[in-house]
């Protein structure tokens, strides 16, 4: 059975306190999928490629964390607290990040395809090289995000604000009259020519 589409997760998960996790992960333990850490606090913590795989993550509090060469996939980080968190390289594809804040993270090379981030606080993420096929960005709020070189092919973006967001190459993105552009704007129609 594959576990990794979004929304089979386990019938039961092992339940794991922060400081059993934070302790183990210490020991050099880092395979933690299929646990549930709802609303941990790992504030600031030195997670870097921990796998923790269609885990539930709801609601946790995660800012200034190392997440960076994570395994994330198929993770439920519904309103979980991310800004200024390190995620570089890491693998959120199919996560579900449905109104969680990542406002100022760094995502450069992220992969985030198929990912659920509506609603999500993007402002100011640096999402440098990252995977967006077919992530669902409706109502995402991507003020001054940096999407150099980001990779947006079927991804969702209706009534996402991109006002002053960076770099971004269009091709593919589906967008609609409440999109808002990096003028500030909303425009109808097709998404603004790539330079």
């Amino acid at each position: 059975m594959d576990r990794c589409r979004r929304g089979t997760y386990p019938l039961t998960m092992r339940k794991v306190s922060p400081s059993d996790f934070l302790s183990q992960y210490a020991q050099g333990e880092r395979n933690f999928d299929e646990i549930d850490l709802r609303e941990a606090n790992l504030f600031n913590a030195n997670l870097e490629a921990v796998s923790l795989q269609n885990s539930d993550l709801r609601s946790t509090y995660l800012p200034y964390t190392n997440l960076n060469k994570a395994n994330l996939q198929g993770a439920k980080l519904q309103g979980a607290e991310l800004s200024d968190a390190q995620l570089y390289q890491a693998n959120l594809t199919g996560a579900d990040l449905r109104g969680s804040n990542l406002s100022r993270a760094t995502l450069r090379y992220a992969s985030l395809q198929q990912a659920d981030l509506s609603g999500a606080n993007l402002q100011g993420a640096d999402l440098y090289g990252a995977k967006l096929q077919g992530a669902n960005l409706s109502g995402a709020d991507l003020q001054r995000a940096d999407l150099e070189q980001a990779t947006l092919s079927k991804a969702v973006l209706a009534d996402a604000n991109l006002f002053r967001a960076q770099n971004i190459n269009w091709t593919g993105a589906a967008v609609d009259s409440r999109t808002v552009y990096p003028d500030g704007y909303r425009q109808g129609g097709d998404p603004p020519e790539t330079p």
